[in-house]
């Protein structure tokens, strides 16, 4: 039989009490509870995204630097940001970054696998630096960063034609090869001195890394320049069996002041000089053929360069003879039609006390008798395939360039200039041209060159066997090659653009770049047709002067353009200030040239250099400082004669006597100067000298007390080393001069220590005073010192 039980068909017996139904007052409890529970799983979820957003921006965080997908930025000791980069080309997964101790690393983009990582550094302890990495490892894009430069003035980079200071950027410009050119030619392009360094006025350094297909641009409307790395439709090449993938690398370094910061950079970074060149390159001016005579110079034309030189009282560093003394491009012997006794004119011209130094170039053009050879030997730069010679156009002609890499070419250049010096007798040589912009698009080395300015470098090297007297006007990563560089040409024009108010603006620029071996170009400008303000033949007389002026307070001086061409008031203020740089200017630079072995800080300083807490000292760019106590503001407008000046805190005293003691920075308005001046000022440090009749008693004794106020290259240029060696600790009683030169070792001795102190303290950014004390025995000592100390003019009474 079949039994029904409860529930029906498939249903389930049970025990338990059957549900009743909720009534309308029950319902809204549940839906509270529900929703209770959904909050509180909500607060802990959020709780927890909040835990790991606080881990993940602990992460992303090393020092003052703060990471993002799309950048970084940077802030300073008191929180202050002094640099935004963005990322261009791709953004970061952040998913994928990691920290281990001071290297924050990410391994992807968005765009797919990258090497990324800031590694922080700390060199000194005012100092924070960031190595920066981003290398695309399956791609071949372009990597791009960018930099805002909005609130803060940067320096650095390059010479260019039209140079101001600070870099004022205009206009837009999309990435473009940072490699050396010829911007006489290319006005557009960056200059033959060039570095990948830039700082800040908010005290930051940036150093691009040497194997970075670097190009530069800039939009001055977002106030941004873009660093970017690239092999695709560039000149840079990667190195072989490896692919093109773009590596874009660099270092940013913060301090506490742009002073020190530089000082910090150039010494970590920078390759500095091995000697001093020649001493009378500082002291006397070089005289050139070129803007005089251009090509058409001869032996008779030559001659009488120097004679009329000796005839007219100036002195000479050397006699440089300028394009064209050969009778084709690439040779190395004298054109006999145009020097027809070389032999005899050197013999006359060294009678008369004359050096001489020779134009050359790395050119050798196809109608030289030396072009076949250099073909046979393989000696110049190759196309592509490396089975042809790349033809290449410069200024004077078509022909071949020498590979420098190349240890045959560079052995051949070489033996050519030095049978030059021993035939005749010639002391140096000036190296033009170098630049990149003088290889084809194409090429091949005997050495590959991933970057094609280590060209230039190799080009520079050639002048390391004649450093003493050498010029260049081209340089990367040459500031170890010791010899003077030049500015590119300058019109004869007063403008900005390669003008007389460009000189400053270059000199600081390559100054800042660790070049400080400067020679500023030919007085008045190379005065080419076209470029030059003036009646056509000569530049304007006006101009003229305030060129010759300014070029007296530079570390050399170069006249191509003779004073004796314009008329006698000319040469007297010619006479004037050749004779000022003589006696004012080269002593301090050639104490300075001799600093800068050690540590390579400019010779030629930004006002900015002893005033870094002053906006107005960062915008400054027609004045400049020699070493930390003679500043120079010359007149460079036309018509002028007067010029507002930017006077830093301090003790100055003018070259017109006026002193000023200044608590805070002075703008003098419309001060005047005449034609015939140039106005500068030197800081004030005193040198107290102490008196005593008895050098043995002297601390029983109240004797008299006499101080001076003088600067130290005073009193060193007082003491002459073969003498003060002479000199015992302590100075007996003897004749007068003898008392001197026991003076002068006690003031050497005091300066060394001063010096050692104060590189003990690390950099030093406020002017200092200097207290020596010095013993004299005899009171006629005492009178006679007085004396010569007054003769010479730079030390006055300052208290008693």
């Amino acid at each position: 039989m079949y039994q029904v039980v409860p529930g029906g068909a498939g249903g389930t017996i049970t025990d338990g009490v059957p549900i009743k139904k909720m009534d309308r007052d029950t319902r809204p409890l549940v839906g509270a509870g529900v929703i209770g529970v959904v909050l509180v799983i909500a607060a802990v979820t959020a709780w927890c995204y909040y835990i790991a957003s606080l881990r993940k921006a602990d992460l992303l965080k090393t020092e003052l630097l703060d990471l993002n997908k799309d950048g970084f930025l940077i802030r300073n000791q008191a929180g202050g940001i002094v640099l935004k980069m963005g990322f261009r080309s791709g953004t970061l997964d952040l998913d994928t970054c990691s920290k281990e101790g001071v290297i924050l690393r990410c391994s992807r983009s968005f765009a797919g696998k990258v090497n990324f990582f800031i590694m922080t550094v700390k060199p000194k302890e005012t100092v924070m630096c960031y190595r920066v990495r981003w290398e695309e490892l399956e791609s071949d894009r372009p990597v791009e960063h960018a930099m805002s430069y909005n609130q803060s003035h940067w320096y650095g980079g390059a010479e260019t034609a039209v140079q101001h200071w600070p870099i004022a950027i205009s206009g837009q410009q999309a990435p473009k090869p940072f490699v050396t050119s010829d911007v006489y030619s290319n006005r557009n392009d960056f200059g033959g001195i060039l570095e990948r360094y830039w700082i800040s006025s908010n005290a930051t350094a940036i150093k691009i890394n040497d194997s970075v297909p670097f190009h530069l641009g800039w939009n001055d409307t977002e106030k941004t320049m873009y660093f970017q790395a690239r092999y695709q439709d560039s000149p840079y090449k990667p190195a072989p069996g490896r692919p093109p993938y773009a590596e874009l690398s660099y270092r940013v370094c913060v301090g506490s002041d742009v002073t020190s910061i530089h000082k910090v950079m150039v010494r970590r970074y920078f390759p500095k000089p091995n000697k001093v060149p020649e001493k009378e390159m500082f002291r006397y001016p070089i005289w050139s053929t070129w803007a005089l005579h251009k090509k058409n110079i001869d032996q008779e034309k030559l001659l009488l360069y120097g004679e009329n030189i000796r005839k007219h009282g100036f002195n000479c560093s050397h006699l440089e003879l300028d394009d064209r003394y050969t009778s084709q491009y690439g040779e190395f012997e004298f054109d006999i039609e145009k020097f027809p006794n070389v032999s005899l004119m050197f013999q006359q011209l060294k009678a008369k006390g004359f050096l001489v130094s020779l134009w050359t170039h790395p050119f050798v053009n196809y109608d030289s008798a030396n072009f076949g050879h250099c073909v046979q030997k393989g000696l110049f730069v190759m196309e592509p395939t490396g089975q042809l010679p790349a033809l290449v156009k410069w200024w004077n002609g078509i022909g071949g360039i020498l590979d420098f890499t190349n240890p045959e070419a560079r052995t051949w250049f070489l033996s050519q200039l030095r049978s030059l010096r021993h035939k005749y007798g010639v002391s140096s040589f000036k190296l033009d041209a170098g630049e990149t912009n003088y290889l084809p698009w194409q090429f091949r080395t005997r050495v590959h060159l991933p970057d094609p300015s280590t060209f230039t470098r190799r080009y520079t090297e050639m002048a390391i066997p004649f450093n003493e007297r050498a010029e260049l006007r081209s340089g990367y990563g040459s500031q170890n090659i010791s010899c003077f560089f030049r500015l590119i040409d300058r019109d004869s024009v007063w403008g900005y653009e390669l003008g007389l108010k460009s000189l400053i603006p270059t000199v600081l620029t390559i100054s800042i770049l660790g070049y400080q071996f400067i020679l500023p170009d030919m007085i008045g400008g190379n005065s080419y047709r076209n470029r030059t303000d003036g009646n056509g033949k000569l530049p304007d007389r006006e101009l003229y002067i305030r060129w010759l002026e300014l070029s007296a307070f530079m570390p050399s001086m170069q006249f191509s353009i003779p004073p004796w061409e314009y008329d006698d008031e000319v040469v007297a203020i010619a006479r004037k200030f050749t004779g000022l740089h003589e006696s004012l200017v080269a002593p301090r630079v050639i104490e300075l040239a001799g600093e800068v072995l050690d540590t390579g800080d400019p010779i030629i300083r930004p006002l900015w250099w002893i005033a870094t807490s002053d906006e107005k000292a960062y915008r400054v760019d027609s004045q400049f400082l020699i070493g930390d106590d003679l500043m120079v503001a010359p007149v460079l407008e036309p018509g002028k004669q007067e010029r507002d000046i930017y006077l830093p805190v301090g003790r100055w005293r003018s070259y017109k006597g006026e002193r000023f003691d200044n608590k805070e920075p002075v703008h003098l308005t419309d001060y005047p100067v005449d034609l015939d001046e140039i106005a500068y000022f030197e800081w004030f440090q005193n040198l107290i000298v102490e008196y005593c009749p008895d050098v043995i008693n002297w601390k029983k004794r109240n004797a008299p007390t006499l101080s001076y106020k003088g600067d130290t290259n005073l009193a060193k240029a007082l003491c002459s080393p073969s003498y003060s060696a002479l000199c015992p600790p302590a100075c007996p009683s003897a004749e007068e001069p003898r008392q001197l030169f026991c003076l002068c070792a006690k003031v050497n001795q005091a300066l060394r220590l001063h010096s050692q102190t104060d590189k003990a303290q690390g950099p030093v950014g406020s002017r200092r005073y200097l207290s020596v004390r010095v013993e004299l025995a005899g009171t006629s000592s005492f009178s006679w010192l007085w004396q010569h100390l007054s003769a010479l003019g730079s030390v006055q009474p300052w208290g008693g």
